[in-house]
């Protein structure tokens, strides 16, 4: 009984019109800042972010992880605010903030009471051009990032593993430079090369505004040109150009082995093209191919791997487009005990091969369909969910009708489309395999 009125709930989700549900309104300010307006009048709550379209993929070469420690930074003094001071007014007001930084974007949000959008506005754009940083603050916080990278990198051998397959992936491109940066240049970085960073792309025609809550658009318009409208634009801000892939002409592998390493794995990227302004079909059939190649236990992968010939363990694959430029799609097999990770990467390109052959079981492509549409519904009960839909997308080069047509997109894919995406996007040529593992044994020698 609670199955079937689980999936009467899905199916009566499945035929809601996904694109009428947002109130979305955007605007620019006369300094080049745009403002992207969600309007949700359920509880009287607002996510107020503004979204940088730098990231680390737009740092210069030598200042490795600049991007992410300008982020910290942020939150030190400004002309109007002691250090630290930001986030504990925002507490005092009974919300949270944060900040995040990506290869495409950073952003920094407060999620606060609808009332007290006015006095976020106020400090954000204070910060905007209002940093006052020290020597002082440049030790301190170097010292926390770089902390920071030994305990989510240095102390992880699959996270170390995964820097070193994606640096193998881009060989030219700026995305094969790990977000956090590269140890050895963060301690490195000093005070010139954050403002350096600021002064060139913390500047409001290289920002976006995005509101999201119990606002409306007119009230937010009036306050962004109060506060944001009042900060020049940068005249030089440059061109976002970045060194582009070469052509991938043979398959690149590697192994990582570490001690600690208590399961080993394999993995496999490919080159894979990104979402595209007003042209996102490409993008939209290799998401469903991740869905029903690998995602979840009613996928191909774990049908056949997992269940089937119980050659695995655990099973999946992987493809997000939104990025500025090409992205990745991503397999993973975690081979059964005493089946070898040869035999575990064999057993997964028979599979793929055997799914392009077989084609998509279009009953299970229409509960995929069901399933996302469902949780695109449910994910608009969350302001934060929603900025964050806009602003990556806005920072990546999409635009609000893109954010907007996606959902329908992806319900209109056929299996054909899906099938066809698979045999463009598994070339061996243009992969990269890795695999995790254990230090060789070594054999004792005799005395």
């Amino acid at each position: 009984m609670r199955r079937m009125m689980m999936l009467a709930g899905l199916t009566a989700l499945a035929a809601l019109p996904l694109r009428a549900q947002e109130m979305v309104t955007d605007f620019m300010l006369d300094n080049g800042m745009q403002v992207v307006v969600v309007e949700d009048h359920r509880a009287p709550v607002v996510m107020h972010m503004v979204w940088y379209k730098a990231g680390s993929a737009d740092e210069q070469p030598g200042v490795s992880g600049v991007a992410h420690f300008l982020e910290h930074l942020l939150f030190k003094a400004t002309d109007t605010l002691e250090s630290g001071e930001f986030s504990k007014v925002v507490s005092a007001n009974g919300g949270r903030d944060n900040a995040f930084t990506s290869y495409d974007y950073t952003a920094y949000y407060q999620r606060v009471a609808a009332d007290r959008l006015e006095l976020m506005m106020q400090m954000e754009s204070d910060r905007m051009v209002n940093i006052r940083l020290s020597e002082d603050d440049i030790a301190t916080e170097r010292d926390v990032i770089i902390e920071e990278r030994n305990q989510r990198t240095e102390n992880s051998a699959g996270a170390l593993f995964r820097e070193q397959r994606i640096a193998a992936q881009y060989l030219n491109h700026r995305y094969g430079v790990p977000i956090i940066g590269w140890k050895h240049e963060m301690e490195n970085l000093g005070l010139d090369d954050a403002l350096a960073y600021y002064e060139t792309f913390y500047a409001p025609n290289n920002a976006i505004l995005v509101v999201a809550g119990d606002v409306y658009p007119e009230d937010v318009k009036t306050l962004a040109e109060t506060y944001y409208g009042v900060i020049p634009a940068n005249p030089d801000l440059p061109e976002r150009v970045r060194p582009q892939e070469p052509p991938q002409t043979s398959a690149r592998r590697m192994e990582f082995r570490d001690p600690r390493v208590s399961q080993e794995y394999v993995t496999r990227s490919y080159l894979a093209p990104e979402r595209d302004a007003g042209d996102q079909r490409e993008a939209a059939a290799l998401t469903m191919l991740a869905q029903v190649l690998g995602s979840g236990p009613n996928s191909v992968l774990a049908r056949e791997l997992q269940f089937g010939t119980k050659e695995a363990v655990y099973v999946s694959s992987f493809y997000s487009g939104v990025s500025l430029d090409d992205a990745t799609f991503n397999l993973v097999i975690v081979p059964a005990e005493g089946v070898s990770l040869a035999d575990g990467e064999a057993a997964l390109d028979k599979t793929v091969q055997q799914f392009i052959k077989d084609g998509v079981d279009p009953e299970h492509l229409d509960r995929i369909k069901m399933q996302l549409r469902a949780s695109q519904i449910y994910a608009r009960d969350a302001a934060d969910s929603v900025g964050n839909r806009y602003g990556r997308a806005l920072t990546s080069g999409l635009t609000i009708q893109d954010v907007r047509d996606w959902p329908e997109i992806l319900q209109s894919i056929t299996g054909e489309e899906i099938v066809a995406a698979a045999e463009a996007i598994f070339d061996k040529n243009n992969s990269v395999t890795g695999w995790l593992m254990r230090p060789e044994l070594q054999a004792e020698v005799s005395q």
